[in-house]
This record gives C-alpha cells, sequence and structure tokens, in this order.
C-alpha cells in the first residue's frame, strides 16, 4: 500500500477507531480497485473523512506534540463532531427512582435499546459508524450496561415495551456463555414480544452461525430460545454493499438463522463513495430477497462524525432511492427510505416539489405525529438533514422543534 495512504490511514484513525479482519480482507474488498474499492472505503478510514484543517492540526501534532498534547488535541476534535446525536445520553436515558439506567436508551414507547457490556466492539468498524465514541479510549463518551437486573425492572415496571434492541458495538461478538445469560434473562420477561439484535456480523463475520466457528452450534441454540419460547427473533442486519452478500459461508450463516426461526431484515445508509447508485441498492435488495432477507431501511448519515463527507443532499438521495425501487419487483421494494434518525424519530422524506420537501415520521417520540406528512424548505443551499430545514408555516413547526418531548404511556 502506498506510503501516503498509510499515513491518512494513521492520521485520521487518530479520531475514528480503526478494525478490519481476515474475512474483510481476503472475501470482500477487491484489491485491483485499489483505495477506491468500496469496501476498502468502508472499512479504512480516509483523508477526506477530516476535514482540511483538522487533518493540518493532527498531522502536525503527531510529529511536534507530546502524547499528553496529542490526545488533548484529538479529544478537542472529537468533541465538536457532536459524538452523540439525536439525545443519545441526554433525551433517551430513562431514569429509575432518579437515577440514570447507564446502558439503556428509551426513545420510542414500544422499544428499548440496550448496550451490554460485552458487546463493545465489533468484528471490523465502518468509517461512517454514527456510535464512532463508543469504540474510541474516552470512557465519558461511551455508553454500556454491566448488569440486567435494571434492564429488567425497567422492563417489568414498564410493560407497554415489547420490543427490545440488543445493539453496541456488536453483541455477536459475545461468546455463548456470555449470550446465553442475556437469551435466557430476556425470554422470562412476560410482556416482551419481540428480540432485535442489531449486527454487522453477518457481512463482517458469518462464521459466527457457520460449522467455522467452534461456537456455532451453541450460539444457533442459544437464539433458538427465543423462538421456541414463543416470541419473535429479528436479526438487525447491516449489508452496505452486493459484494457482501456474495460469499458462500454467508449464505450458510443465512439459513443457519433462518433454521431456527430468525427473520433477517437489512439496513444501511446511503454513502457517498460506496454505495450511492441507484444501481448497487437495486443490486443490493435483489439479491437480499432472493436470500430470505428482508429489505428494512435505506438512512442517510447521521449528524455526526464524517457526515460532511459521507452525505448526499436531500435531493440527490431522493432520486437514487426511488430509481432504485423502480427497477424492482413489489416484494423487493419494502425498505423505507431515505430516513433521517433525528432528535425525536425516524423522518422519511417523501417528495420534493418546487423546493418544498415533503416528510413524515415514520416513528416518533410522541406516537400522536407519527405517519402525518408535514413540509419544510431549505434553510441552505443542498440541504442533508432535517436540521438544515425549516418549517412552511407554523401548523408545522412542532415537528422541527429541538427541544426535549417526553415519551407517551
Amino acid at each position: 500500500m502506498d506510503e501516503t495512504i498509510v499515513e491518512d490511514i494513521k492520521i485520521v484513525s487518530e479520531i475514528y477507531p480503526f478494525k478490519t479482519n481476515n474475512y474483510v480482507l481476503d472475501n470482500l474488498i477487491d484489491w485491483e480497485n485499489g483505495i477506491d474499492d468500496p469496501i476498502f472505503r468502508l472499512n479504512f478510514p480516509h483523508k477526506e473523512m477530516l476535514t482540511e484543517n483538522d487533518y493540518d492540526r493532527l498531522k502536525w501534532g503527531r510529529k511536534n506534540l507530546s502524547q499528553a498534547e496529542l490526545s488533548k488535541l484529538v479529544n478537542e476534535i472529537r468533541l465538536t463532531l457532536n459524538p452523540h446525536p439525536a439525545g443519545q445520553t441526554s433525551f433517551n436515558v430513562p431514569f429509575e427512582n432518579g437515577v440514570k439506567l447507564e446502558g439503556l436508551q428509551h426513545k420510542y414507547k414500544n422499544t428499548v435499546l440496550y448496550f451490554p457490556s460485552h458487546s463493545q466492539t465489533c468484528h471490523a468498524y465502518c468509517t461512517f459508524c454514527f456510535r464512532w465514541p463508543q469504540f474510541v479510549s474516552n470512557a465519558d463518551l461511551k455508553f454500556q450496561s454491566k448488569e440486567l437486573d435494571s434492564l429488567v425492572r425497567y422492563l417489568n415496571n414498564n410493560p407497554q415495551i415489547t420490543d427490545v434492541l440488543l445493539t453496541g458495538g456488536d453483541p455477536m461478538v459475545m461468546g455463548p456463555k456470555i449470550l446465553a445469560r442475556y437469551i435466557d434473562t430476556l425470554i422470562e420477561v412476560k410482556s416482551l414480544r419481540n428480540v432485535r439484535i442489531g449486527t454487522k456480523s453477518l457481512a463482517f463475520w458469518p462464521y459466527k452461525f457457520t460449522a467455522a466457528d467452534d461456537g456455532c452450534k451453541e450460539v444457533l441454540e442459544i437464539l433458538r430460545k427465543v423462538t421456541t419460547s414463543g416470541k419473535h427473533l429479528a436479526i438487525m442486519a447491516h449489508f452496505n454493499h452486493p459484494a457482501e452478500l456474495k460469499s458462500d459461508v454467508l449464505m450458510e450463516a443465512i439459513e443457519n438463522l433462518r433454521a431456527i426461526g430468525a427473520e433477517i431484515r437489512t439496513q444501511a445508509p446511503l454513502l457517498r463513495t460506496i454505495n450511492n447508485h441507484s444501481d448497487t441498492w437495486a443490486e443490493m435488495w435483489d439479491r437480499q430477497v432472493q436470500l430470505g432477507l428482508i429489505p428494512y431501511y435505506m438512512f442517510l448519515p447521521r449528524d455526526t462524525g464524517a457526515q460532511h463527507y459521507f452525505a448526499e443532499d436531500l435531493s440527490t438521495s431522493l432520486q437514487i432511492y426511488r430509481t432504485a425501487v423502480q427497477k424492482l419487483s413489489g416484494i423487493c421494494r419494502t425498505a423505507k427510505g431515505p430516513v433521517m434518525s433525528t432528535l425525536h424519530g425516524k423522518v422519511e422524506l417523501l417528495d420534493i416539489e418546487d423546493d418544498v420537501f415533503y416528510l413524515r415520521f415514520l416513528q416518533h417520540r410522541d406516537t400522536r405525529l407519527t405517519y402525518k406528512v408535514f413540509k419544510g424548505q431549505a434553510s441552505i443551499a443542498n440541504p442533508k438533514w432535517l436540521s438544515d430545514l425549516a418549517p412552511m408555516n407554523s401548523a408545522d413547526q412542532h415537528y422541527f422543534e429541538m427541544e426535549e418531548c417526553i415519551v407517551e404511556e
């Protein structure tokens, strides 16, 4: 690899975590494409992820500052990148008797996100990841839970919660014994109906679910407990490009998960230099359906980290989504998009007409505001996010409000 590229990776990885593995290197990256290969760009940090000013400061700092001074500079830059967007640590964390429940997020009435301390890493890191602060050395930027009792109490005290999403990091980095602790506990909660597991393992380490992994059989039997208990098991799989859907080991992993009754839904953000073409999405969704997966979301890169580099403007994003679904049959058109995960919920961009943006919340903290169409207009050129829009009139003002909103009981 060119020395300049290696230096860029080292400089950018001062800010953003970098981790890869042999499966990615040997099976997913087309090395003939070099740094322009989409999976290379998905996995390896690159210079443009930083602003020119931040890149130059870090390059200079690595040569001229002490380690303590460099660490201070790194932390200073990270804090300018909105490390926890959409109220993750402020509005979303619930309380019990006035005490914050670390490692839980309760944004929507029916669903709680749980961050097990044992899942705060991944098999490999994605360059766009909006949870990049989870993987850096600053403990103040992380959220995780080291015990299950608080989760169980919270679920039992809030029986309207039907879904728990295990997330991280990646819960599927956990070994069988630790995974069993979480699954065995959750299936005993009577009000819980759906167990979701957010994971990139099918794309970056499918061996987890195949005979190539020593613990595969045990892991599958643990996950099977969810479906045999009468609850629904949803694997929320992250696939960013068709190249991730072609290996034989992936197909074996999918077959094994489907055999235990798991449903696999897929989601990904729309990313410049990686998948910002309608043909890419059409191929990916078509392939997923052929493998028995359910396309679920086309997200837009969240307003954190390197959003300035990865995000297309809203008009381009809508065009890519529409052109992709127009190439597919009806059963492949299940993915909602383009979708922004904002402070109060998931906003779907429906249409743009005469510079009027038509939107709706697919999910909202206040369920009364879901699926109602509202309008916005650009407040800057080439808007990329809801905060770049302004309400068209006073009737739509509350859809754009950035203040705290209480989850309905």
